[in-house]
This record gives C-alpha cells, structure tokens and sequence, in this order.
C-alpha cells in the first residue's frame, strides 16, 4: 500500500512470544524486539552499547504460528514491517499512543547463529511436493523442490547445436576485418554527412 512506512529491524526477543486468537478466528502474535546500537569507543578501544530501541511488533496468521514456533527469549531476528500507531484509553483513564510494526518479514540472524529451516506447505497456490525443501546443511542445495503446476525445463543435450543467429544480424558474422572493427565508427559517413558536425 502507497503511502506505508517500511522499515527493518535487527534486534533481540525481550520475550517468547504471545499468539492469542481474535474472535474472528484469526491468530496473531505479539512480541517485542529490542535494537542496541552499538559503537566503538575509540579511547578506551570498547564497545559501547546505546540506549536501546523497544519496538513491539505483531505477526499475523500464519506468520504467527511460525513465530510461535521457531523464536523464543532472546533470539536475534531480522524483522520487517509496515510502522503503524494507535492510541488507547488505558485503564486509569488516560489516552495513551503506541507505534507498533506489522511484521511482513522475520528470520533469525545467523550472525552468531546457525538455524534448519523446514519449509511448510500453504493454501496460497505455493504448494511442495512433499519433499523437504529450504535449507539443508547435510544435503547441499534444497530450494524449491516441485510443486502444483510447476514443471523444469529440460536441459538441452550435449550434442544439440546452438541456434543459428537471424540472417539479418549484423553482428553474427563480420564480412571483412574492417566490419569487426569500431577504429571508423564516429566518421562523417556513418551519420549522414562529411563535415565536423554530424547531421541528426
């Protein structure tokens, strides 16, 4: 949507997250990433952390099941999202504001990490084969491993001959040593006239 504040953010769970289900059926989970900038202090040769960011953050249908089930307390994640804000009453009576993020995007950092990543199947056209997909250390390249409607293009034979180029391609076969040369291209003849100045 036009118009939509998109940001990304490096941070740490404060803790596990919450995944509740609305009255719709619909399941969202809340949870809150704290980002740390971190600088070099060059006097004392240190790192120093900053103040820190506390943005809460909420993960919607299936996306939240996912996070439900592969972060917890203190896992660094790489989060992107949509800034939104909303205010409320709170309970004694005062309006309060809030900036929250809309996750569209999350996944551990593998900084400091490793991670196995097990690709679920969904309803949404982008469907496997049953095959494990994603990442796979121990078995090389997983990737995309099939699905509805999708079909490899073979790969062509060995012995199959390159196409032969258009016979009205001037670059596919120079007459003469002077054609493959551009040492004359910018003379007065290729644009039309033989004084200095070429003619548009």
């Amino acid at each position: 949507m036009a118009g939509e504040t998109v940001i990304t953010v490096v941070g740490n769970l404060t803790g596990d997250p919450e995944v509740r289900a609305l009255s719709s059926g619909v399941s969202v989970a809340s949870f809150t990433v704290a980002s740390t900038p971190r600088t070099f202090n060059r006097e004392t040769n240190q790192w120093e952390d900053g103040q820190a960011l506390f943005l809460r953050c909420s993960a919607w249908r299936g996306l939240a099941d996912h996070v439900a089930q592969s972060l917890s307390k203190g896992t660094r994640v790489i989060v992107q999202g949509r800034l939104s804000q909303r205010s409320y009453q709170a309970k004694d009576g005062s309006n309060r504001t809030v900036v929250e993020l809309t996750v569209d995007e999350i996944g551990p950092s593998l900084r400091y990490a490793t991670a196995q990543v097990n690709r679920q199947s969904s309803g949404s056209g982008f469907a496997g084969s049953g095959r494990s997909g994603g990442f796979s250390p121990a078995g090389g390249n997983g990737g995309y491993q099939g699905g509805a409607g999708y079909a490899a293009r073979p790969a062509a034979s060995p012995t199959q001959a390159a196409p032969s180029a258009p016979a009205s391609d001037p670059w596919a076969s120079p007459s003469s040593s002077e054609d493959s040369s551009f040492s004359s291209f910018g003379s007065g003849s290729d644009f039309g006239g033989s004084g200095d100045d070429p003619e548009f």
